[in-house]
């Protein structure tokens, strides 16, 4: 069979199945967009969570590097690709974490990716929570050490697992986007210092904590650039030791063109807003919102749980006809039988509209996080 036959039935049975994707421009900047045949929507579906994409401040921030440094990095960062605008965010990164040292990547995934490739050698248990994101799967299944993966969120099982073993890693998600529930990242600390394994955590969605206590155990913190600080790239801040380690190990920071020094800039700039008074209150309205949906919910992605492919489908269509765009998340994001509407809240949401969704999804007989 030729190759476009092969593309053309596969495409066919994912169709069927009700699992085909495909991109959709929306023509966007915060949460109001336009959809292609000109509809008017409300966006319940980026990461934006503080709305500061498109913040002034960060604009500015990122047409001033332009101005100065150009589009684009031209070469990976151990070549002439680093600019000093990267070595401040590393810097500034560092601090807010409280590690000794932080190393940038031009995206998350490429970070978890690099992460477990660079440290996961052949005498390595890596341990990996059974939930956790695509890039982390990923990332084990290309580590050369011995990869297990333990049920969601059981400390019980993972301590099987700790016992006995050499050098060992544990990697998780802080908090778990289609789910949106948070680790046990306290009693993870706990269990990792018993066992002296090195804990790494994805912190991409923690926009609103866990923030916990690491200086007492080793521990790597990844996190993105594009979730809360809404501009793009990744990081992994920790001891100075493995971050130079992972700097000439990670093949996805080394053979890739640097993060681009305009995205470096309105990261560094969203971040000095993400610490600062107004971050403050961004993140308290993020929270209200949250409250108006799902009242306690601890993050701002809130799962409504369909079922089937195709219900979740039809409902998703429906809530757009009303001018809401909540993605239909389907396998194999999610296991099968559990398709769902992930809402996503920022703080640029209109309480009213928050509100005027909540009335939708109760017509459709469904209740965020539920």
């Amino acid at each position: 069979m030729k190759w476009r036959d092969h593309a053309e039935a596969e495409s066919i049975g994912l169709a069927s199945a009700n699992r085909r994707r495909r991109v959709i421009d929306l023509d966007a900047c915060g949460v109001h967009g336009l959809m292609p045949d000109g509809r008017e929507v409300i966006s319940f579906a980026s990461n934006d969570y503080l709305g500061l994409s498109h913040h002034p401040t960060v604009i500015a921030a990122a047409h001033n590097a332009l101005d100065r440094w150009g589009a684009g990095a031209t070469s990976a960062r151990l070549i002439v690709g680093s600019r000093p605008v990267h070595t401040e965010l590393e810097q500034e990164l560092a601090r807010w974490k409280s590690c000794e040292s932080a190393l940038l990547f031009p995206s998350g995934f490429a970070t978890n990716y690099g992460v477990l490739t660079a440290l996961g050698e052949p005498d390595v248990l890596i341990c990996s929570d059974e939930r956790n994101h695509a890039s982390i799967v990923d990332g084990c299944r290309a580590s050369r050490g011995r990869v297990a993966v333990y049920p969601h969120n059981d400390l019980t099982a993972l301590e099987r697992l700790l016992s006995g073993s050499a050098r060992t890693i544990v990697v998780t998600d802080t908090v778990f986007s289609m789910d949106g529930d948070v680790a046990p990242v306290d009693d993870l600390v706990q269990l990792c210092t018993r066992h002296e394994a090195l804990l790494v955590l994805d912190e991409a969605h923690a926009v609103l904590g866990p923030d916990p206590d690491l200086n007492h155990i080793e521990a790597l913190r990844v996190g993105t650039l594009s979730k809360f600080l809404g501009c793009s790239g990744g990081f992994v801040a920790g001891p100075a030791p493995l971050i130079d380690l992972i700097l000439n190990r990670a093949r996805s920071g080394i053979f890739t063109t640097a993060l681009a020094p305009a995205d470096a800039a309105a990261s560094l700039a969203a971040l000095h807003l993400f610490r600062s008074s107004e971050g403050d209150l961004l993140r308290a309205r993020l929270r209200h919102n949250i409250d108006l949906l799902a009242p306690g919910h601890p993050t701002p992605m809130i799962p409504v749980i369909v079922g089937e492919e195709e219900g979740t489908l039809d409902a998703a269509r429906i809530l757009l006809d009303e001018g809401f765009l909540v993605p239909a998340i389907r396998p194999p994001t999610v296991p099968p039988g559990t398709s769902r509407l992930r809402v996503t809240l920022s703080a640029d949401h209109d309480e009213r509209d928050v509100l005027r969704l909540d009335r939708s999804l109760s017509t459709l007989g469904m209740h965020a996080g539920v």
